[in-house]
């Protein structure tokens, strides 16, 4: 699935229903006697962790979410039914800003956050009967329900995120490994943006790939390194059939080094991938000199089962 990870979406809660205004005469007197329900209260808008919901690909085409208004007062001093709230189920981690600054993290599957406040119902002149004459016009009204503009960002999206150069093999080794079924070509950017698979309780993630100048917006750029920023574990991708599979590395590293974040300190495992084309020898001189980098090294590919199997053993390890 493409992972939706940032978005900006408008909520507003209902509206209270108006006050009735209405008056009951008595049977055989000219007198009346206000008779009128107060309006019911407009739905709320709660937003509420879900760890059945993995990204925020919900929001990508609506972009507006309306809780239900109030029902106006009835006569006989009957108050209009509430509005329907609405709870908003977002990953657990989601972090919200609204456009005055206030934020919340949304954490907590047990416990709803209320982010948008439903309006009071209108007064019905029932309560009013006894100074009908000096109630406020303005009273029977229901109030607005409250409008705000939300930026939602997850702040996880991942627990193993598979990175490195374009044509790295990541879209290929996450197809192999769940069912997710990102889009694999011979050519660089073929993932513009991340996918996600689940393999047993573990979410891994295939990020797009980086080119130098990464770290200054050049191809993917920022956006790449933002969902590198996402995941836990990251497993470095590294063609065998790259000349120079050092240089390959210390390229994205390099970018690291230069975005100012903590993704340089994540915990790193290199997987040297395609190893079905090269010869034993070419595959083990590439590993003894990956292997010099300080990192752990593990050859791979999804034509070999035995090294697959090997690497899904690795990834569960994480979920222990």
């Amino acid at each position: 699935m493409s992972l939706v990870d940032e978005v900006t979406i408008t909520v507003e809660a209902g509206s209270g229903g108006s006050g009735a205004r209405v008056f009951l005469s008595t049977p055989g007197s000219n007198r009346k006697r206000a008779d009128g329900g107060t309006g019911g209260d407009g739905g709320n808008v709660f937003f509420c962790a879900s760890t059945n919901v993995s990204d925020l690909s919900e929001f990508r085409f609506k972009k507006e979410l309306r809780a239900e208004n109030g029902v106006n007062g009835l006569r006989k001093n009957l108050t209009g039914a509430k509005g329907e709230d609405i709870i908003v189920l977002v990953p657990r981690g989601t972090h919200i800003i609204d456009e005055q600054g206030n934020e919340n993290e949304i954490t907590d599957i047990n416990t709803p956050v209320l982010l948008a406040q439903g309006g009071a119902g209108g007064i019905g002149n029932f309560d009013y009967k006894k100074r009908i004459e000096e109630f406020d016009e303005n009273y029977y009204v229901g109030g607005k329900g409250e409008i705000k503009v939300l930026h939602l960002t997850l702040r996880l999206i991942a627990d193993i995120g598979f990175i490195g150069l374009p044509n790295a093999g990541k879209s290929s080794l996450l197809s192999s490994l769940t069912n997710a079924r990102p889009k694999i070509g011979s050519y660089p950017f073929t993932t513009v943006e991340p996918h996600l698979g689940v393999m047993g309780n573990l979410v891994l993630a295939d990020i797009p790939g980086l080119i130098e100048g990464a770290s200054k917006g050049k191809g993917l750029g920022i956006q790449f390194l933002k969902h590198i920023e996402k995941t836990k574990v990251l497993f470095h991708c590294i063609d065998s059939t790259e000349p120079d599979p050092v240089k390959t590395y210390q390229i994205v590293r390099r970018e690291f080094e230069e975005y100012e974040s903590e993704i340089k300190d994540k915990e790193e495992i290199i997987l040297l991938t395609k190893i079905d084309l090269v010869d034993e020898g070419e595959k083990n001189l590439r590993i003894d000199l990956l292997s010099g980098l300080g990192r752990e090294v593990i050859p791979v590919s999804i034509y070999d089962e035995k090294s697959l199997d090997i690497l899904k053993e690795k990834i569960e390890k994480f979920a222990e």
